[in-house]
């Protein structure tokens, strides 16, 4: 099959984690032996070849003026809420760009006699209303993620604009059940919305005995000191926020633990400042970005991961997740969203309500008691991931999806 992409996020040089899921999507395509082309954005600080990992990149130009270089890669909303005012002055000349590439791009396949069997439209918002009014006459997929179902849900103009590319799509996928429901509150056809969870590497994220005394060495801290992970984008969905409330009541049972989070977004300076007001001082640690390489080695090196995402935001199947199964890493996390898809209570790691900053200490401090326990959800989320959540399985879901769509 020959497949045209369209997404508005990449990670913008090898190693950045901004969107790695539409590269691992994109490459898993690719591998499985299929024609993949992907449309991005113009971004100033997108340094990728033509070429990457089987998939051929083109980017297209929008913004008048350099200030309106704001469309995706994780800058256009304010901690994944709220639409900045810069974005919606973009708005109008990055959605005529993406029409107008699509359009030129199906229009040069079908004159070189090599036409697209289909066109993916990663997040309904912002790619879904230009794929469709592009594609007419191509089968179009609609992929949801989770920020675009969360804003359409909020501003009835966005939900009339999804509903339309929802409508329009000959299949529908979201990595959630959750976000499938969604997505079928807002117009998708229950018959052809699908769910495909995420993958991850399992041989990037892994268990690692060396990571556990080199990432201590490189913190300063004890070789047996007990160290929880939180890793991810500073945004509200993340719940970072709660997980602070939690760390006090942490420390009072287990002095000696640190916590660290890894990750950059817009909330770094107000998650700093709770984190003085709580007095922790040098109990927690944030890094900033690390790429993935380094980051795996954290993950692999914690003795809890902890994931306390909200609603707000709606993340659908966070990958950090899978990356820390994957790690072989003991898990609590809040039973919203795609999480309770991929970990069930008490086997592949713990669940907690969201936002229970309370429960969420409670779960840390059993696993940091326990490290039996610990290694036994740990070993039962590698499994999970070894025998249903690698990219390769993702992969395998969408060709079945565009196969049946395209009739190839």
């Amino acid at each position: 099959m020959q497949i045209l992409m369209l997404a508005s996020s990449f990670p913008k040089w090898p190693g950045e984690t901004t969107a790695p899921f539409i590269e691992e999507i994109a490459a898993g395509v690719a591998g499985r032996g299929h024609r993949v082309t992907l449309l991005l954005p113009h971004h100033p600080e997108l340094q990728r070849g033509e070429m990457v990992r089987g998939v051929r990149l083109r980017s297209y130009r929008y913004a008048p003026h350099p200030a309106l270089n704001i469309w995706g890669y994780a800058q256009s909303l304010l901690s994944d809420t709220q639409i900045k005012g810069r974005t919606l002055l973009a708005a109008p000349f990055a959605v005529a760009a993406a029409v107008a590439a699509v359009a030129r791009e199906l229009a040069a396949a079908r004159a070189a006699g090599q036409p697209y069997d289909l066109v993916q439209a990663h997040w309904v918002l912002p790619n879904g209303p230009p794929a469709a009014l592009a594609s007419l006459g191509t089968p179009l997929v609609v992929s949801l993620h989770g920020s675009d179902i969360y804003l359409a849900e909020g501003h009835w103009t966005l939900a009339l604009a999804a509903a339309s590319a929802l409508r329009a799509a000959a299949a529908v996928t979201a990595c959630s059940g959750d976000l499938r429901a969604r997505g079928v509150r807002l117009g998708a056809r229950p018959a052809r919305s699908h769910v495909i969870p995420y993958g991850v590497n399992p041989r990037q994220f892994r268990p690692d005995p060396t990571a556990r005394a080199a990432v201590r060495a490189e913190l300063g801290l004890a070789a047996d000191a007990p160290l929880v992970l939180g890793l991810g984008r500073l945004v509200a969905k993340k719940g970072f926020a709660v997980l602070l409330d939690a760390w006090p009541q942490v420390l009072q049972a287990i002095p000696g633990a640190t916590l660290v989070i890894v990750g950059y977004g817009d909330l770094r300076a107000s998650l700093e400042q709770q984190a003085a007001a709580l007095g922790l001082g040098g109990r927690v640690r944030f890094t900033g970005q690390l790429e993935r390489e380094r980051a795996a080695a954290f993950v692999a090196a914690s003795d809890v991961f902890a994931l306390p995402i909200v609603r707000e935001g709606v993340d659908g199947l966070p990958n950090v997740l899978l990356e820390a199964m994957g790690a072989g890493r003991a898990v609590v996390a809040s039973c919203v969203a795609g999480v309770p898809d991929v970990v069930d209570e008490g086997v592949h790691g713990l669940l907690v309500p969201e936002r229970d900053a309370g429960a969420l200490a409670r779960a840390i401090v059993r696993l940091l008691g326990d490290p039996a326990l610990a290694a036994q959800l740990g070993a039962a989320a590698r499994a999970r991931v070894e025998r249903e959540l690698t990219w390769e399985r993702t992969a395998e879901r969408y060709e079945a999806v565009f196969a049946a769509i395209s009739g190839r």
